[in-house]
């Protein structure tokens, strides 16, 4: 009678061997008398195994056995999936469809891109490298092994910023606003009073106006600062109010400001003045040498600041009249909104002397200076947070009516060409002005005019500035948002670049700037895309060199 193991149903014996229970780890049970027969319901409801696919298995194996208490099973409703309710547009939709459909247009682009990055592929050289030292062309090789060190310093572009929108607002809503904060994570000042300065025979005077004026501190972050006689003159006047007692902490860029010169900089620290040096070219730093420091702030007390295209340089005398003036225009800030540019000095300063600058001599409590809603957005690479390329792609989708965009180094991505593209297609007046045969970057220039057919295709209207270098970069949205700044539209801006950019709601501020645009743009040169396409073999070739390093000038 205890012998033999007895199993009561066929169910139970599924159960054992889906668990894996021996009949020697059930043996104990099995040397107790066979119980009477049970149903499938009472041996799901009285067993003991606690595996997870025990039960899973019992519940199949019940919902497939008819029922016999003659009552008809109701049948069970299933719920579709949560994910296929979402009223996403299918195209913009990055992490439920991680290959989006794109326009030829946007895919010929992407060929093209992958091309250039296998030709600056580091290892790529580094392979062709070990290839002719096996075969003994030791000179070639060592060439190309300097090519690809010279290549993992520098890297090609490999990823674009991808941005959508999952609601569909305009820069009239209020839902922008609070995007463009929530998404850049700078929020929106109020009471400011903005003032724009036009060409350095406005913006120069005021700043040493300001700089005369100064009673506690003077803070400053400039990529360009030359010996000549706009250097010289505010290096007096900075050591003058130095000699005062004012704190002076200048920040240069070791790149950008290298032709200081040793007279400008015996004036400054004769009187005192603190100068660091932003990443200075070093061995040990050879992975951070190709971000620079692109910013030109100078705050006054913590109370006003300016900031915009232009630095410390002859070239930006006058009132570009002539080749020699170049054509730019700074902001000139009072009111809370300082604070967050003071905050971007601070942070460089801490990087490279590592000193946090406090109290009231740089953060006062500042009361409103006017009726101005701002944002001063901060970009860096440190973080991996490109805010300024977020800016402008949200403020490219979200545009309704116009875009104006004056900026002297264009050189989008495939991505933002299609960005500009959809917005004309939409029926945005999208109008680009950058700098014509004046451009003091022959690489930024060749990579421009490589870049235009695209963009004419899809209707937008692209215009060179003739009578001079033309620096400055604003972008104007529906005629009531605009964002002034030192961002240029190119990849070295938006990645690799520590860049500032103000932006503003207000209609007035807009119409002033939208005013200077188009002041410009009689003096201006419309690109037609016929005469494009007749471009020579020359010029074609010299566009695909200048490629290669699309992504650093």
């Amino acid at each position: 009678m205890y012998r033999t193991a007895r199993i009561s149903s066929p169910a139970n014996r599924c159960v054992l061997r889906r668990s894996g229970v021996s009949r020697r780890a059930s043996s104990l049970s099995d040397l107790q008398p066979s119980p009477a027969p049970r149903t499938a319901d009472q041996t799901f409801t009285n067993s003991r195994l606690t595996h997870p696919f025990v039960d899973l298995f019992m519940k199949a194996l019940l919902m497939s056995q008819p029922s016999t208490s003659g009552e008809q099973e109701v049948p069970r409703r299933r719920r579709p999936p949560q994910w296929r309710q979402i009223n996403f547009p299918r195209r913009t939709i990055y992490r439920l469809n991680p290959n989006p459909r794109k326009s030829r247009r946007e895919r010929a682009l992407e060929s093209m891109e992958r091309v250039r990055l296998f030709v600056r592929s580091s290892t790529v050289w580094a392979l062709l490298a070990a290839l002719l030292f096996t075969l003994q062309a030791h000179v070639s090789g060592a060439l190309a092994l300097l090519v690809a060190g010279v290549l993992l310093v520098f890297p090609a572009h490999i990823k674009d910023l991808y941005c959508h929108l999952d609601y569909d607002f305009g820069t009239d809503s209020a839902e922008f606003l609070s995007t463009l904060a929530g998404a850049t994570g700078v929020p929106i000042i109020p009471g400011n009073r903005l003032t724009i300065l036009n060409n350095g025979e406005q913006f120069y005077p005021a700043m040493l106006e300001a700089i005369a004026k100064a009673e506690f501190s003077i803070t400053m972050e400039q990529y360009i600062y030359s010996s000549g006689e706009i250097g010289r003159r505010f290096a007096m006047a900075i050591a003058e109010r130095a000699r005062a007692g004012v704190t002076v902490k200048l920040l240069l860029d070791a790149v950008g400001a290298a032709g200081i010169g040793k007279e400008v900089l015996g004036i400054l620290k004769e009187a005192g003045c603190e100068v660091a040096w932003f990443r200075p070219i070093r061995w040990y730093n050879l992975h951070r040498v190709n971000n620079r420091n692109h910013r030109k702030s100078l705050i006054i007390d913590g109370r006003a600041g300016f900031t915009g295209g232009a630095g410390f340089d002859d070239h930006w005398r006058g009132n570009a009249a002539s080749p020699a003036e170049w054509r730019d225009l700074m902001l000139r800030m009072e009111g809370p909104g300082v604070a967050m540019l003071q905050t971007g000095f601070a942070f460089n300063w801490l990087e490279t002397t590592g000193e946090v600058i406090t109290g009231p001599r740089y953060y006062p409590v500042l009361d409103a200076a006017g009726s101005v809603e701002l944002q001063t957005v901060l970009s860096s690479p440190k973080s991996d947070y490109f805010t300024a390329s977020i800016l402008y792609s949200l403020a490219i989708l979200c545009a309704r009516q116009c875009i104006y965009i004056a900026n002297p180094y264009f050189i989008p991505t495939p991505q933002r060409i299609e960005l500009l593209s959809d917005a004309a297609a939409r029926g945005v007046d999208v109008k680009v002005m950058i700098a014509g045969r004046h451009n003091d970057n022959w690489w930024a220039r060749q990579n421009s005019v490589r870049l235009y057919g695209s963009l004419l295709e899809a209707g937008v209207e692209i215009y060179e500035y003739q009578p001079a270098m033309f620096h400055q970069k604003t972008m104007i949205v529906d005629s009531i948002w605009a964002t002034v700044g030192t961002t240029n539209f190119d990849h070295r801006s938006f990645r690799l670049n520590e860049e500032t950019n103000v932006c503003f709601y207000d209609p007035d501020l807009v119409e002033q700037l939208r005013d200077v645009f188009f002041a410009d743009r009689q003096h201006c040169q419309k690109v037609d895309l016929v005469q494009w396409r007749r471009r020579g073999l020359v010029q074609r070739g010299a566009e695909q060199v200048a490629s290669l390093l699309q992504d650093q000038v």
